[in-house]
């Protein structure tokens, strides 16, 4: 009998999610910045032709599957008009005060049923009550009350620990207000998380990246974690790699050169969502309130190459099932796979092989340890009619989820 540790529904729903946008939006991107402290007039937020249902035809369009928005960055600016503060965007001309952001990013997630995230820092560099841990705490988690209630249904719940160390966060209320709006949430990172930081900004996860982590150190946020999530591991916390297409999170008029490149976007997704983590890439809005030109045609070109190389199998097996093969309608040449356990009942596989027949032989043509939501692998070329997935090790009953072949 296996005592791994069981993912949620809202786990697996959000693993199958994979691909996102990360949209940082707000006085930086008029400011020229990155983080600002606080004391940016209002004034400053002024676009000129905003429009998140271009950024959400994009998204859609680059093969994305969820985009989360910043309501509110560590300037503590709230992109929607709040009770909790008059640092907001109703303090700001653009639309006579009367504007709503989140407000219209959400209706543009949900109109085009694109599962919508919500982004709003715990670290707070304009609220004069932050150093009063409890009284902001009750703003904070006031103001998740008000972004849940009003913009529902919100599927991601990012929780940046950047600049929190120190402050002793309610964890307590403030998980407990987010689960009361929203109990299908999956939170990032902090507090009581769904899912975890992958450890770096590079959009990168190592293999293996194992869905189950044995310490709250190995969950990169062992200080702002909720005291009695701290003491119960080992959890179930699969990773999320985050990653910019620019070199920046807010947009820049002087940083388009940095803009990386079709084939560096598909490595980065390689190396996340091909070793079983999400990928979340952010694509700054200019201050006109639109995704750059630049940078859609780029997007545009990743997702073709990506779709090139892994969007047509020449076959595929479904399971569940202890193993997965496939019968090649000819014999030829192959020299990658992908491989998705069911994650259903816990992450079991520790040891794999992948084999071809070639010429009425099995042959062995690459060997792992985990499978995960999804690995993706090249190998040698080969000239085969069969392909079969075998699992060597695993933590108790293991199932195959699909298996699918191709030659690039």
């Amino acid at each position: 009998m296996s005592n791994r540790s069981l993912p949620t529904d809202r786990q697996l729903r959000w693993q199958d999610l994979e691909f996102g946008m990360f949209c940082h939006f707000g006085p930086n991107t008029f400011c020229d910045q990155e983080w600002g402290e606080g004391d940016d007039p209002p004034e400053v937020f002024m676009p000129s032709d905003f429009s998140p249902r271009q950024w959400v035809e994009t998204a859609a369009a680059a093969g994305m599957r969820y985009l989360v928005f910043t309501a509110k960055h560590h300037d503590g600016f709230c992109l929607w008009p709040t009770e909790t503060t008059d640092y907001s965007v109703s303090s700001s001309p653009w639309r006579d005060g009367r504007g709503d952001v989140v407000g219209e990013v959400a209706a543009a997630c949900h109109d085009a049923g694109m599962t919508f995230g919500l982004y709003c820092s715990p670290w707070d560099r304009h609220e004069p009550c932050y150093d009063d841990e409890a009284a902001y705490d009750r703003l904070y988690a006031s103001q998740w009350a008000e972004l849940l209630e009003r913009y529902g249904p919100v599927a991601v719940v990012w929780l940046d620990g950047a600049g929190s160390k120190g402050h002793r966060y309610n964890w307590g209320m403030i998980v407990g207000t987010i689960r009361e709006h929203a109990p299908d949430a999956c939170i990032f990172a902090l507090g009581e998380p769904d899912f975890r930081w992958v450890g770096n900004e590079d959009g990168l996860a190592p293999y293996p990246c194992w869905n189950v982590v044995q310490s709250a150190e190995q969950s990169n946020n062992a200080d702002l974690l909720f005291e009695s999530y701290r003491d119960s591991f080992p959890h179930y916390l699969p990773a999320e790699c985050d990653a910019r297409i620019r070199a920046n999170w807010f947009w820049h008029p002087g940083d388009q050169h940095t803009l990386k490149s079709a084939g560096r976007l598909v490595y980065i997704y390689e190396h996340s969502v091909g070793h079983g983590a999400n990928l979340l890439l952010n694509v700054g809005p200019d201050d006109r309130g639109l995704l750059p030109e630049p940078d859609v045609w780029r997007l545009l070109e990743m997702r073709a190459e990506i779709e090139r190389k892994w969007g047509r199998p020449i076959a595929t097996a479904e399971g569940p099932a202890e193993e997965l093969a496939v019968e090649l309608p000819r014999p030829q040449a192959i020299n990658a796979f992908s491989a998705m356990e069911a994650l259903d009942e816990g992450e079991a596989v520790r040891e794999w092989r992948l084999l071809a027949r070639v010429h009425g032989r099995w042959q062995g043509v690459s060997v792992g340890t985990a499978l995960g939501h999804r690995h993706l692998a090249r190998f040698a070329t080969v000239v085969a009619d069969a392909v079969k997935l075998e699992v060597k090790r695993s933590d108790g009953s293991h199932a195959l989820r699909r298996l699918e072949v191709f030659y690039h």
